[in-house]
């Protein structure tokens, strides 16, 4: 094969393959009589292994690890295990084309978040949310607290954001839950302009930390430290978003709640 056909079969450019011949990744193969480079099926095999292992984010220094591995092994377990990385990257892409697929009925039906793209776990609390609350003048700080949810929701560990947003549902589904939150909501918009002195900070406190669930207050108590104190870099932007009196307010229901599991 010549460079334009081993580029064209594996799905490269034929600068990508010169560029891996001068990276020293892609040996340089026989040449013909007349000059040209003359692939084989294990020039193939190769360059495509390079093209996965470049596709699943590897820096080529990674990738000459991992081809320096790969030396003097058969042909047959390089392909399998070429054939294993296309397996998985298949499994991902599938999984990505189910969560766009429940984005996309989402938008279909006007129930796309302004959030959003979100799970479909989230979007349905947040569409229970706004039915609870249609009519209702809209709060700074629950349009803050949407978005922290929205972005928990991409960044927390599949397991930990089902169990999350299962105590946030439990929590709204219970009887005047998202009459309380609100009232909550008004006590630290309050607090926009206040100080952290401001005796209306300990309230505003108070009656978050009887809003949050049991959950939160149990695994804050396993973990000892109040969420904001232990050097979470999350935390800390989230605490960044708030202005001080606001932020305190959310400190002190922490600590209350933590010491409630206590």
């Amino acid at each position: 094969m010549r460079i334009g056909e081993i580029a064209a079969l594996v799905g490269v450019t034929p600068r990508a393959v010169r560029h891996y011949h001068h990276q020293g990744l892609l040996p340089e193969p026989t040449r013909r009589a007349n000059g040209y480079r003359d692939y084989s099926v294990r020039d193939a095999v190769l360059l495509a292994r390079i093209r996965r292992l470049t596709e699943l984010g590897l820096g080529l220094d990674e990738v000459r690890d991992v081809l320096a591995d790969d030396a003097g092994r058969e042909l047959v377990g390089v392909l399998e295990e070429l054939d294993d990385d296309l397996a998985r990257q298949q499994g991902l892409l599938s999984e990505r084309r189910e969560r766009l697929g429940a984005v996309l009925e989402q938008a279909r039906s006007g129930r796309l978040p302004a959030e959003g793209p979100v799970s479909p776990e989230l979007a349905a609390l947040f569409g229970s949310l706004a039915a609870e609350t249609a009519g209702r003048p809209e709060s700074a700080t629950a349009a803050k607290d949407r978005e922290v949810l929205a972005l928990l929701d991409t960044v927390v560990p599949a397991g930990e954001r089902d169990r999350l947003l299962g105590a946030m549902r439990r929590m709204t589904e219970a009887p005047g839950a998202v009459e309380r939150a609100y009232q909550v909501y008004g006590l630290l918009d309050a607090l926009a302009d206040a100080d952290t002195g401001d005796p209306r900070v300990e309230a505003a406190a108070r009656a978050l930390a009887d809003c949050m669930p049991d959950e939160v207050a149990e695994e804050l108590g396993e973990k000892g430290a109040p969420a904001g104190e232990g050097g979470s870099t999350l935390m800390d932007a989230f605490f960044a978003e708030f202005p001080p009196a606001q932020a305190e307010a959310v400190r002190r229901a922490l600590r209350l709640v933590a010491e409630r599991a206590r």
